[in-house]
């Protein structure tokens, strides 16, 4: 299933970004100890590599058929982790620089793509990814871009984009209530999670959205997307989840058990699926 949805933002709105934080994040003396954004990861690549959900080949036939993608475009995948989504582009023999500032995903991402000559691995961060300027003809951030400090982000976009460059921000949208199995993860992760909540709370809604892109109109389309775990790889998807507690907290052990008792409860021979909502923001920014 296919939802569309267009958004137009106000061509008059002035100081986009009145109304937004400056930083994603609470100060630091108001919010808890939690490892910064760049570091979140450092410690969960493998599992990320392994259980993270790729994105489905409907994007890059909505990229060609919306906007004019071809195998000629160059790619810029900003908090492009493990690679994941630059392999998407990759596999259309498209250019890819993959902006990402933490050195073990960095790290992970060439052994993932070190067979696609066209990925260039690029230390830099959203607001100042040290690319060239109009250098790239699309700027997609796929689960990253609740990361980024979005004033200073818009600004870099627009720099390192060429004349009527594409945005894309897409997200694999996990399904939170469609089926009991996922309401239990879903209750897991909020009795459980270290900093859930406040990780959900940064996850942009569309007036942000509409910030983002200004005076510009974009479109959102929404694709189903879904895996299946066995147990090993329903704990390791848990796991790659940057809010879930790690071996030697004290409540490491007791998610664990409640994992097993919701994958006992739900599996049907020997799996559990996971839905998610693959979305895709897509547009050109205002000037």
């Amino acid at each position: 299933m296919v939802e569309v949805v267009f958004f137009f933002s106000n061509p008059f709105f002035q100081s986009p970004f009145a109304q937004l934080a400056q930083s994603p994040m609470p100060p630091s003396h108001s919010r808890p100890a939690h490892k910064l954004p760049i570091q979140r990861f450092s410690n969960r690549v493998d599992n990320y590599i392994r259980y993270r959900p790729s994105y489905p080949q409907e994007v890059l036939l909505l990229l060609q058929a919306e906007t004019g993608l071809t195998s000629d475009c160059k790619i810029a995948d900003i908090g492009s982790g493990t690679g994941i989504s630059s392999q998407l582009f990759l596999q259309n023999n498209n250019v890819v620089f993959g902006v990402e500032p933490n050195l073990e995903m960095r790290q992970a991402s060439k052994r993932l793509l070190q067979t696609y000559p066209r990925f260039h691995s690029v230390e830099g961060t959203a607001e100042s990814t040290t690319l060239a300027s109009h250098a790239v003809d699309y700027a997609i951030a796929a689960q990253s871009f609740h990361w980024f400090h979005p004033q200073q982000a818009q600004a870099e976009f627009a720099r390192i984009l060429k004349p009527n460059g594409w945005v894309v921000l897409m997200w694999n949208a996990r399904c939170k209530t469609s089926t009991p199995f996922l309401k239990e993860y879903e209750a897991l992760l909020q009795q459980y999670g270290t900093d859930y909540g406040e990780i959900r709370r940064r996850h942009p809604k569309i007036k942000a959205l509409k910030l983002f892109f200004a005076a510009s109109s974009f479109e959102l389309r929404q694709f189903a997307n879904e895996q299946r775990f066995d147990f090993a790889g329903l704990k390791g998807r848990l796991l790659s989840s940057s809010y879930t507690p790690t071996e030697g907290h004290a409540n490491f052990q007791p998610m664990l058990q409640e994992l097993e008792r919701i994958f006992a409860a739900y599996q049907n021979d020997g799996l559990v699926r996971f839905e998610y909502d693959t979305q895709v923001y897509f547009g050109r920014l205002a000037g």
